[in-house]
C-alpha cells in the first residue's frame, strides 16, 4: 500500500511554535493572510477548502514565511554574516535569496539535478549566485553546508544537520503562521490538514501547531512515489533515506526527512500517502476549475486527499460527510515549473 496510518498520533503532545514569528510577519509591509478557497466536496460529501499559497509576501510559494523569520533571527545573532547559503529544489532558495537581498547580503544557492531552468533563473533574478550540483537534493544540502563554513557565510536550511538545529527550527516557527491563519479563517480547527512533504518541515509545523494545542485535527502528508522518504521512514520506524528519481513535484523530490522534523512526524503525524505525477496533474486541473492556480507540489495536497478518501484511510482518520479537509496548496503554477 502507498499509505500508512499511525493510530496514536493525536494523543502526542509537544511545545508550540514561537508566536513571535507570526507577529514578525504581520508587521511586514506586504503581509496579508493568503486566501482560503472553497474547493468543493469529496465524493462522500466531505467539504474541501484550500489554503492558496500561490502569492505569499511577493513570491509564488509559502517558503518565504520560514526564510524571512530565520534570516531575521540569524542576522540578529550574527550581524557580521555577509553571505547566506542554501540548497533548494526551487522555492526555498528563491525565498532565501529574496531575504538576503532585503538585508543587503550576498547569497549562494546550490541546486540539484532536475531543477527546471526557469526556477534557476528565478533564483538568480533575486541576486543569488546559483551553483549547480550534479546529484540529488541531499547532495546539494551537503555542498551548501560545506560552503557555509567559509568566513562570513551562514547556512539557511530547513534540513537539520549534526550541530545545526536552530535555523531549521526558526524556519518551522515561520511556517506556523500559515496554520494560525488557517484556523482563524475557518473559525475552528479543520478535521484534517493535508500537507505536501519534502524533508518534512512544513509537516512538522502542522504537527507542532495541532499537537501543542490538544486539537483533534488529523495531519496527512503527501509525497511523490519517486521520493516518499517520510512514508519509508514511518514504515521503517527510523529515519530512512530513499533513492529519488524524476518527478514533476520537484520541490518534494527529497531523499531524507529532516532529523529535526522526524521526531514530530513519527509521533504526531496521523498518516502519510504517496501519489504519482498523474495524480498531481489531475488535481492541478481540478483546482484550476475551482479557480485555484496550483503547481504540481501544491496540487499534491488535493491528490493526496482524493487518494486517502478513496481508501479505508478515510475511516481510520475519522473523515466522514460532515468533515472539513484543509488542503495546503504550497505553490503557484509558475513557482517551480517542470
Amino acid at each position: 500500500m502507498r499509505w500508512l496510518h499511525q493510530p496514536h498520533a493525536r494523543t502526542w503532545r509537544c511545545a508550540p511554535a514561537d508566536p513571535a514569528a507570526t507577529t514578525f510577519h504581520q508587521h511586514l509591509p506586504n503581509y496579508h493572510p493568503t486566501p482560503l478557497i472553497n474547493a468543493g466536496n469529496a465524493g462522500n460529501g466531505t467539504r474541501l477548502v484550500c489554503k492558496d499559497e500561490s502569492e505569499r509576501l511577493g513570491l509564488p510559494a509559502f517558503k518565504i514565511l520560514g526564510a524571512s523569520w530565520a534570516v531575521h533571527k540569524l542576522l540578529n545573532q550574527r550581524a557580521d554574516t555577509q553571505v547566506l547559503v542554501a540548497a533548494t529544489d526551487g522555492n526555498h532558495g528563491r525565498a532565501v535569496a529574496r531575504a538576503a537581498a532585503e538585508h543587503k547580503r550576498g547569497c549562494k544557492v546550490f541546486v540539484p539535478n532536475g531543477v527546471h531552468p526557469t526556477a534557476i533563473e528565478a533564483i538568480a533574478s533575486e541576486g543569488a549566485q546559483v551553483v549547480r550540483v550534479a546529484g540529488s537534493y541531499d547532495e546539494a544540502v551537503h555542498k551548501a553546508a560545506e560552503a557555509a563554513g567559509a568566513a562570513g557565510h551562514a547556512l539557511v536550511q530547513d534540513t537539520a544537520l549534526p550541530g545545526y538545529t536552530d535555523v531549521p527550527q526558526w524556519i518551522v516557527d515561520g511556517y506556523a503562521t500559515l496554520f494560525r491563519e488557517l484556523d482563524a479563517q475557518l473559525a475552528v480547527a479543520p478535521d484534517l490538514v493535508v500537507v505536501p512533504a519534502g524533508v518534512g518541515s512544513l509537516a512538522q509545523a502542522a504537527v507542532t501547531h495541532y499537537r501543542s494545542t490538544g486539537s483533534a485535527t488529523a495531519v496527512l502528508t503527501v509525497e511523490p512515489v519517486a521520493a516518499a522518504c517520510v512514508l519509508a521512514s514511518l514504515r521503517a520506524g527510523a529515519l530512512t533515506t530513499v533513492s529519488t528519481s524524476d518527478t514533476i513535484m520537484a520541490g518534494l523530490n527529497c531523499g531524507t526527512p529532516s532529523p529535526a522534523a522526524w521526531e514530530h512526524l513519527r509521533h504526531g503525524l496521523d498518516a502519510a500517502i504517496a501519489i504519482t505525477d498523474a495524480d498531481s496533474r489531475a488535481a492541478a486541473v481540478e483546482l484550476a476549475d475551482a479557480g485555484i492556480a496550483a503547481g504540481p507540489c501544491g496540487a499534491a495536497a488535493l491528490a493526496g486527499a482524493r487518494a486517502a478518501l478513496a481508501t479505508e484511510l478515510a475511516g481510520l482518520l475519522g473523515i466522514g460527510a460532515t468533515a472539513t479537509v484543509a488542503l495546503i496548496s504550497t505553490e503557484g503554477p509558475d513557482a517551480n515549473p517542470h
